[in-house]
Parts: C-alpha cells; structure tokens; sequence
C-alpha cells in the first residue's frame, strides 16, 4: 500500500450528509478529506429535488442556525417556495422548497471547494483502517492508497453494495447509474460492525412536454415566501414555477394487481426493509386496498431541464408494465419515460450501535451519519452528517462533543430515537415524534441552537450579532406588550368586533388581548396606534410567543421530570448485574443497551418506574457516572 496525504478527519461520501460533515469539520480548523465515487455527484438528488416539508424543514432551519450548509444553498436554488401545514398550529407550519437540481450540485459542490481546510477527492474508500485499541489511523482507497487520518466519518448513503432493481432484472448500482460502494462493506463486517440491507427507490422522470396540464391540479409557491436560512439576507430566489397534482385511478391500480407477480417486492426477490412513510405505488395499492385514487405530484426538477418527477409514484415493476401504469393516468396518456423508475437495496447499520454524538460506542474516531445509519431523507442525512462533523473534529481537537437533547431541536429526537429506540425500517422524521413541538416551532431554531452554533465555531461574527439583536428586539417588544394596557375605547372594540371576538368594558393588558386566537399582533397594534420596529420574522415570533407561551410552560411542567433524567448520565460498561433491587429484565436490557443516560433507560421496554428510581438511588450512593 503506498501512503498518500494525512488530513484530520476523512468523510466518506459527498451527498448531504457528507456535505455536512466536512464542511464543519474544515470550518473549525481540521484538515479534512470528502471522498466521493464521483465529484459529479456532490450534492446529488437522486430522488425528490425538494429540500424541506412537514417536519423536515424544520431539521433545515435548524441545520442552518447551528452554522450548516443546506438552508443557504436551498434559499440558493429555489425555484417554488412553500409554508405547509398552514392549516394547523405554528408548531407544525413547515417550509418546504422546490430547488433546481443541477444548480444545488454546482452550489454545494462550489461550498465545499470554497471551504478552507477542505480537500475534496474522488475515489473509492475500500477500507478503514484501526489500530490494536480500535482506533482510527487512516482509510484506504480502492487502488491500496492510504490516507492517514484521526477520524473518519462515514457518510455512505445508499451506494454500500447498492443494486437496483427494475421487475426481476437487477443489477449493482448505486442510485442514478453510479457506481457502487463495493468493498467496504466486507471490510466493516471484518472489524465487526454488523450491517444490514434496507431498501428505497424512486418513480419515473417524465419528459415536460408529455403532460396534459389542463386537466391537472395547479399548485403555486406562496406569495410572500420565507427563506430557510436565517443568514441569507436579502437573498432574492425564484418562486414562480408551478408543481402540479394528478390522481391514479382504478385502472391504474388494475394495472398494478395484474401485474404483482412482476414485482420483485412481492416476487420474492427484494427480501430487504423499505420505507413505512414513503411506500412503493405497488404497497399502496395492496395495503390501502379501499382506496380510490393516490395523489401524484408532478414537479420539476429544474428551471433548464425538462425532465418532470413525479413524486408518489415510485416503483420497481418492469419497465413495459411502468409505461401502461402511468398512461392510465389522466393527463399521463401520453407520457415519454425519460428515467425508469426503480427500487434500490445498500447496507446499513442498526444505529443503536452509536452513542448520541453518532460516534461508534466500539470504535474511537469512528462516526456514522445519514442513509448508514438507517434513515431516509436528505433532511435527516444533513442533520446527522453535522452533529458527525462537529464530533469527528471535536475528537480530533481534545474538545467536548456536542450531544443534543430532545427538548433542544427535533436534530436531538432525531438522534436520540436512532441511538436509543434503532429503527426496522429507514426512519423519517415526524413532528408526532416529538414531545416537546410546542417550543421546537422552526421559526425558533435560531433561539434554540445558533448559540451552540457558535460554541462551535459554526456561526460568524456578523451573523451572531445579526442573531442577537434579533432576540432583543423580541424580548424588547415582548416585555413591552405585557407592561402595556388596552382601555375600551371605539377604536378597539371595533377592531375586535371586526375579528369576532368579544368587546372589552375596561382595561387589559395587551399580551392577554394577544392570547385570543383571533387577534394578531399587527391588527391590534394598528388598532391602538403603536409601532413596534420589528421585521415580519421577529413579529410573528413575538406573537407567537404570547400566544403559545402559556402552553408551552404547561409543556414544560410535564417534560420537566423528563428532561432531568436526560441530564443524568450513565458510563458507558456499567455492569447492572451487580446494581441491588433491578428486575431481572431490566439487568439483561440495561447490560445490552448501555444507555448513556436515565432519559434513554427509561425508554427501554422492560425497564420500569421502578427501576429507574433504583438507579438514582445508586447514582446518589456513589454509582458510576460518565
């Protein structure tokens, strides 16, 4: 083997995950390698080109307060903007983006060149390489090239002994006709990291000019769309291509029972897990059988192409059989298949083997994030691939890593799920997943995580200044709305009879007047003649916070017991066989998943109230703390 350049960290892999990582890495002052099959694939969207929606955006903004890379490059690309969940509470509104695809590889691959301390390499990493006490000393390329370094994150993605499958034909691949991983997953199992297969795919690309668009459903961005990144500035995107809706019907689904026997997901031949939230046509039609017709988004996946996704409907049948499938859609009749559609299977891991930095509990150095770690989703990929990064290089550097609790971002329930629950099929991020979305709204990311962001060097001078004085205008007005009475004058009442809410007969205090669900910030302010100097971001924030704030601390009563046993943590080989009082269950389940604190023991099926209350007891006696 011949030795070539030493670096600090080495990412493996350069899709959004591995983007992430190496990116923070490099800002906070390690040498750093991102190793990619292809540089051409950097920042790649082999699926959806959408950045964003329920739930995942509010992974994006918070990405972007803790200093990362993918809200900036999606508000850079963008081509239809939209809030969704509008109807429902604040808590759930999440933005969502429709980005040129061509344009958001050139953006992140130019991020990552820009990067000072980042050395971006095309190769094949083949091999990781550890030392007598399992730990990271340097990676190997495919043609026996060896990179020393200290720490290794891998960002694999779907590419780990990829195939895809189209009908029964199949062959090794990663996704859009790459090449696969092919031999580092050997080299894993070699060193003891037990992998298993999971499986995604993705629908057909339609050529633009082959849809009826007449007769399908028009779906706009929003008039006053909002960035994702609460650094861009005045940044001025695109927001006027439109996505589109069609239905399949009964003849679709006809053509999909006839045609089961076709499908390798129920011939037999695809044996690995697929995505419960993201299902192939052919298991919706089999598992929602009553249902008349499946919702297809049409959308683009750039300004300069014509090449049309059609979100919904992936599968992996047979070619001839995907051609008579989407031509029984209205508005499909004539429809050009650019892309086939097809399913792909790639190793994993079970997460559990990770402690919350998303570092291997086995292996010193060695950290995992995105697809790797059994997840979908760019969203979720990125979110990882930055808590890897910051740990990697915090490894590297003799520093504290950064572990996020759940009641600090959905990135904290994201990786605490993972690390504690696994997952048995690719895990996507939910706002139901969280119990504490009252206060995880995305327009308080920034609140929540960008002095974290600066902690680690992730978040500049300006933009921290910019954040701080977004905060004290918001505490400024906040405070000053709660001191501040409204008489029963004409001007008042009328503006609350004009919302249909009751008039008031003597004074009140403003932020209760606010509480009202039909009253707004804006119109009583107008109402009362006041001005507050807030940007539109920082007024619906003062506004939210009034309306939401006696929810939110009743929230916060019930997670506070919560939250103290996510404070106390457990070493790692504490030997419960020998902790007095535990049930024989909880020993062995304690033993096996090396919780890394109370919170995360508690959550463990078989370990009761009771014996979580034994193990505080122990802690307060002189047991082992990490």
């Amino acid at each position: 083997m011949g030795m070539l350049e030493s670096f600090d960290v080495a990412v493996i892999g350069a899709g959004h995950a591995g983007i992430e990582a190496a990116v923070a890495s490099a800002r906070r002052g390690c040498k750093t390698a991102l190793f990619t099959i292809s540089l051409d694939q950097i920042g790649n969207m082999p699926c959806n080109p959408s950045i964003g929606g329920s739930a995942k955006g509010h992974l994006v903004r918070e990405i972007d307060a803790l200093g990362g890379v993918m809200g900036k490059a999606a508000d850079a690309c963008c081509i239809q903007m939209r809030m969704l969940n509008l109807s429902k509470g604040a808590s759930v509104h999440s933005p969502r983006a429709q980005c040129d695809r061509r344009a958001y590889h050139a953006k992140t691959k130019q991020i990552c060149e820009n990067t000072e301390n980042l050395h971006i390499i095309q190769a094949e990493i083949a091999d990781i390489q550890l030392d007598e006490n399992h730990c990271v000393t340097g990676v190997v390329n495919a043609f026996g090239g060896v990179y020393p370094c200290k720490a290794v994150v891998i960002c694999a993605g779907t590419f780990l002994r990829g195939k895809i499958y189209i009908g029964k034909t199949s062959m090794e691949s990663g996704p859009d006709a790459c090449l696969p991983a092919r031999f580092l997953s050997q080299k894993l199992s070699e060193q003891g990291i037990l992998l298993r297969r999971f499986k995604t795919g993705t629908p057909c690309r339609a050529h633009k000019r082959s849809i009826d668009y007449s007769v399908l459903q028009m779906q706009t961005g929003d008039e006053n769309p909002r960035p994702f990144s609460f650094r861009s500035g005045e940044t001025v995107w695109r927001n006027d291509i439109p996505c589109w809706i069609a239905n399949t019907n009964e003849n679709t689904h006809k053509v999909i029972r006839d045609n089961l026997s076709e499908s390798p997901l129920y011939g037999g031949i695809i044996h690995a897990v697929g995505p419960r939230y993201c299902p192939s046509i052919e298991d919706k039609v089999v598992r929602f059988s009553t249902r008349e017709r499946h919702q297809i988004f049409v959308e683009p996946t750039g300004i300069d192409c014509d090449e049309m996704y059609l979100q919904g409907f992936s599968t992996s049948l047979p070619e001839h059989v995907q051609l008579a499938m989407y031509r029984s859609v209205k508005g499909f009749e004539h429809i050009e298949i650019m892309r086939s559609a097809y399913a792909i299977e790639y190793d994993c891991i079970n997460p559990k083997s990770l402690f919350a930095t998303l570092g291997f509990r086995d292996f010193h150095g060695l950290y995992a994030a995105g697809q790797f770690n059994g997840t979908s989703g760019y969203e979720e990929a990125a979110a990882q691939g930055l808590i890897a990064g910051i740990n990697a290089s915090a490894y590297v550097l003799g520093e504290e890593e950064l572990t996020l609790p759940r009641s600090s971002s959905y990135i904290g329930t994201l990786i605490d799920d993972l690390v504690t629950k696994g997952c048995e099929d690719p895990y996507r991020m939910m706002t139901a997943r969280s119990e504490y979305r009252l206060s995880l709204r995305h327009s308080t990311a920034d609140a929540r995580l960008t002095p974290i962001g600066r902690k680690y060097r992730l978040v500049g001078d300006d933009d921290f200044s910019a954040f701080t004085n977004k905060m004290q205008h918001i505490s400024d007005a906040v405070e000053a709305i709660a001191k501040h009475t409204v008489h029963a004058d004409a001007a008042v009442n009328s503006y609350l009879q004009s919302v249909g809410t009751s008039e008031i007969s003597v004074g009140q205090r403003m932020d209760s007047l606010l509480r009202r669900p039909q009253v707004t910030l804006d119109g009583l302010s107008n109402a009362l003649g006041l001005s507050f100097s807030l940007t539109p971001d920082e007024a619906e924030e003062v506004e939210l916070q009034i309306k939401y704030e006696q929810y939110i601390e009743r929230q916060n009563q019930q997670n506070r017991h919560f939250s103290h046993l996510e404070s106390v943590r457990l070493k790692h080989e504490t030997d419960y066989q020998m902790i007095h009082g535990l049930s024989s269950e909880a020993r062995e389940k304690l033993s096996k998943e090396q919780p890394e604190n109370l919170a995360q023991a508690a959550k463990i099926s078989g370990v009761s109230p009771a014996d979580i209350a034994i193990l505080m007891t122990w802690l307060k006696a002189g047991g082992s703390h990490a």
